[in-house]
C-alpha cells in the first residue's frame, strides 16, 4: 500500500548499465502484475550503441546482431509471490541514480507512478535478471540451465548434473537414476559460485577426466578440472573448494 492508502497493482522495474562498453550496454524495462497467477509480465530489453562496433566485434563477444528483445505474456505463478514479498520489503535510497542502476515505480489504478531508487541494487538486480531468464525459458528462448560433474576417487566415479528452472524456480540434481528437487536459494548460491573462478579453456576437454579429481562442465560441452583448468580469481575466497564441497554434500545425501 502507498502512504494514501491506494492498492498498488504492479511495479516497473527499470535498468541502465551505465558506462560499460558495447556490445555489453543495455537497457531495460519489466513491468509486473503483482495480482496476477499467472504472473502477468512485460519485458522490452534493448542493447546500446553498437552502431560505433562492426559486425565482428559484436560476434567475437559471444553476442548476435539481434539480441535485443520483447515479450509480453506469463510465467508461472510462483514468480508472483517472490516479486511480491521482495517488493513489500524493499529499503529505498532516497537518492536519484546517477548513471547506472535499477529503479522501481509502482502501479497505482493502471497508472505508473514515480520512480524509487532501491538501496538492494544488486538484488534488485538478480531479481530482474532471474525474471529475464524465466522469460527466456518460457518463451523457447532458451534452455534450462544444466552443470555436470564428475567426481573420481580412488576406482570410485561418481556422475551428477544441476539443471535449474527459472520458468518455475526448480533446481533438479541427478545422480544415477535418482532425481531430487533442491532448495532454491541454495542450489543459486552454488550455481554463482560456479561461474566465480577463471576457466582456462586452452585446458578444457571434450569428455570428463576418468583420473582422480573433480570435473566440471557448465553447460558449454567442456570439461574442466577443478584445481588445473578452474583457479580461484580472488585467494581470500576458495570458491574452487566450495564448489567441490556444495557437489560431494550432495552426491553423499
Amino acid at each position: 500500500m502507498t502512504k494514501n492508502n491506494t492498492p498498488i497493482n504492479g511495479i516497473v522495474i527499470e535498468y541502465d548499465s551505465g558506462i560499460i562498453p558495447p556490445p555489453h550496454s543495455h537497457v531495460f524495462r519489466i513491468a509486473v502484475d503483482l495480482n496476477s497467477k499467472p504472473l502477468k509480465i512485460e519485458l522490452d530489453l534493448h542493447y546500446t550503441d553498437r552502431e560505433e562496433l562492426s559486425d565482428e566485434e559484436i560476434f567475437d563477444e559471444g553476442f548476435t546482431l539481434d539480441d535485443d528483445f520483447s515479450f509480453k505474456g506469463e510465467i508461472d505463478g510462483v514468480w508472483t509471490d517472490v516479486v511480491s514479498k521482495f517488493n513489500s520489503s524493499a529499503k529505498w535510497s532516497g537518492k536519484s541514480l546517477s548513471e547506472a542502476g535499477i529503479t522501481i515505480s509502482p502501479i497505482e489504478s493502471g497508472k505508473t507512478g514515480k520512480a524509487k531508487v532501491p538501496a538492494d541494487q544488486e538484488g534488485w538486480l538478480i531479481l530482474a535478471q532471474n525474471l529475464i531468464q524465466a522469460i527466456y525459458e518460457t518463451n523457447k528462448k532458451e534452455l534450462p540451465l544444466t552443470v555436470k560433474y564428475r567426481w573420481v576417487e580412488n576406482d570410485s566415479v561418481k556422475d551428477c548434473s544441476l539443471t535449474v528452472h527459472f520458468s518455475n524456480r526448480e533446481v533438479i540434481f541427478t545422480t544415477g537414476n535418482e532425481s531430487r528437487n533442491l532448495n532454491w536459494d541454495y542450489a543459486i548460491q552454488l550455481v554463482k559460485t560456479i561461474y566465480t573462478p577463471d576457466y582456462h579453456y586452452d585446458l578444457a576437454k571434450e569428455e570428463p577426466g576418468k583420473k582422480r579429481g573433480s570435473y566440471i562442465n557448465c553447460g558449454d560441452g567442456f570439461w574442466h578440472e577443478l584445481g588445473k583448468g578452474v583457479e580461484n580469481i580472488d585467494s581470500s575466497y576458495d570458491a574452487v573448494g566450495k564448489i567441490k564441497e556444495g557437489f560431494e554434500i550432495l552426491l553423499k545425501e
